[in-house]
């Protein structure tokens, strides 16, 4: 990454609510790709007959609900962007500063960068990898497939060159336009899409 760097940190605690009925939180972020939603520990017990919580008449407590704590850091040019919750690690890069276009081959650059990636999954001693890759709306759905898979496969195979363990495994997938997490209209947006997405559990604090 540059020096110059954007922070975002998202902070959220214990929610517990008070309604009438059972609560449900809409998410307002981008769609998440299937089985990769992060999974939050209990949170602390509440006695719901305690004199001292003081709840409107009819009223129930929802099912508590430990939401996570994300953080973002992505460079200026948004090449790269890195997020941490509190069960995983999610590095994201842009496909332009990993390939030419419309091409799976990997970049010298784009090596030093995946093995920047590698140094932080020895770190967190992950021993299961997701390499999914993602392309925008442009041309058909079925290239896009086949791209967005060509290419988290050539991510999948300097990782597995770099880490050199076989302890490690890799969940390779390619979901081409699914899964946006910027507005497909316009360039800028279809540019975060086009992307290759590396993720594992954080085993530190």
């Amino acid at each position: 990454m540059t020096p110059t760097r954007l922070v975002l940190t998202l902070t959220a605690a214990t929610t517990l609510l008070l309604t009438a009925t059972p609560a449900r939180a809409d998410g307002t972020g981008p769609s998440l790709p299937p089985d990769t939603a992060p999974s939050a520990a209990a949170p602390v017990k509440i006695d719901p007959t305690s004199p001292n919580l003081k709840l409107p008449e009819g009223a129930t407590l929802a099912a508590p609900k430990v939401l996570d704590i994300k953080s973002v850091v992505e460079d200026q040019s948004g090449d790269e962007r890195r997020e941490d919750t509190n069960a995983d690690v999610t590095f994201a890069l842009q496909a332009e500063v990993l390939f030419s276009k419309d091409s799976a081959r990997l970049s010298d650059e784009a090596k030093a960068r995946i093995a920047t990636i590698a140094d932080e999954i020895k770190k967190q001693n992950a021993t299961q990898i997701r390499v999914f890759g993602f392309t925008d709306n442009l041309g058909s759905a079925a290239h896009g497939d086949v791209l967005s898979r060509q290419r988290a496969n050539a991510v999948q195979a300097v990782l597995g060159q770099d880490l050199n363990d076989p302890n490690i495994t890799f969940e390779v997938r390619g979901y081409g336009e699914q899964y946006p997490i910027a507005d497909n209209s316009t360039e800028e947006g279809r540019r975060k899409n086009r992307r290759v997405e590396v993720s594992f559990p954080r085993t530190q604090s």
